[in-house]
């Protein structure tokens, strides 16, 4: 199993921990990860905010890319995932876009390609059974809220997920690897996102919140697929008994007890060791 890589900007910077994990897990798994040669951001917010074409050709570029690797995206952020998804799409349905970007970028497009996010590359009936086959640390005992946020199934048009107001394939995953999975209903609630500059008190008001709904149901982390939520929900949290969170590919792979574990771990605010280690999962 092969994907062209497009990794995002915040996988060398406040996120590496999910950039680490990503490769190990990826790895362990069999699945080949090439990172797309010369990628650009995406835009993020920025463009998305303040210019609209700029947020579509600068992803159209990295469409472009991929094409030339004849294989399908995966993007690990949520939010290059979308705006890789958006510029691919504007592609296959508007020709006279599709004819400027063409020239501007020399290329083709053939539409054969799909973008699809890491999260749904590593939750297909296949891959579930190859982690529970991989899985040699199961995480028993550790009870687990699937955090999905508010832009990784949004809108269900464009994404196709299982359910954009109640995901399950976070859920499936950590039921594979032997942790308890906890209902909740915030899933997909925000956690302030790139409010996290211009509005912080939003942030932290979002991100406690949260964090007390996952204290609530009962769970001792909360995993997530988005580097944006997690260093907010991670930082912002203001409880005097805080909830580690961790990237799902983090809890895998603890799981599949994969070397280079506590070099993630020790990048968090919030440290998830005690907790491990209280559940036996870490000595």
């Amino acid at each position: 199993m092969k994907f062209a890589y497009y990794p995002g900007c915040t996988i060398g910077t406040t996120a590496v921990e999910f950039g680490l994990s990503t490769d190990a897990v990826c790895e362990a798994l069999g699945v080949e990860l090439v990172e797309l040669e010369d990628w650009n951001c995406c835009g993020a917010s920025s463009a998305h905010s303040l210019d609209h074409e700029l947020s579509l050709r600068l992803p159209a570029r990295n469409v472009a890319l991929a094409q030339g690797t004849g294989l399908d995206i995966v993007a690990p952020c949520p939010a290059c995932y979308q705006h890789v998804l958006a510029a691919d799409i504007k592609l296959r349905e508007d020709e006279t876009w599709r004819r400027e970007m063409e020239e501007m970028l020399g290329f083709t497009y053939d539409g054969q390609e799909r973008t699809r996010h890491l999260l749904e590359v590593l939750s297909t009936s296949e891959m579930i059974e190859r982690v529970r086959q991989r899985t040699t640390h199961p995480l028993k005992g550790l009870r687990v809220v699937s955090y999905y946020g508010c832009v990784l199934v949004r809108p269900p048009e464009i994404t196709g997920w299982d359910d954009p107001e109640h995901p399950v394939r976070m859920d499936l995953l950590m039921e594979a690897v032997g942790a308890e999975p906890v209902d909740w209903s915030y899933k997909v609630d925000c956690c302030g996102a790139s409010l996290a500059l211009s509005r912080s008190d939003v942030v932290v008001t979002l991100s406690t919140r949260l964090a007390e709904a996952a204290r609530e149901a009962g769970a001792d982390v909360i995993a997530c697929a988005c580097g944006m939520c997690q260093i907010n929900l991670d930082t912002r949290q203001a409880l005097e008994e805080k909830v580690p969170v961790l990237y799902f590919t983090e809890l895998m792979g603890i799981a599949f007890g994969l070397p280079g574990v506590e070099k993630w771990l020790k990048k968090h605010t919030v440290d998830p060791r005690p907790v491990l280690r209280e559940r036996g999962i870490l000595p």
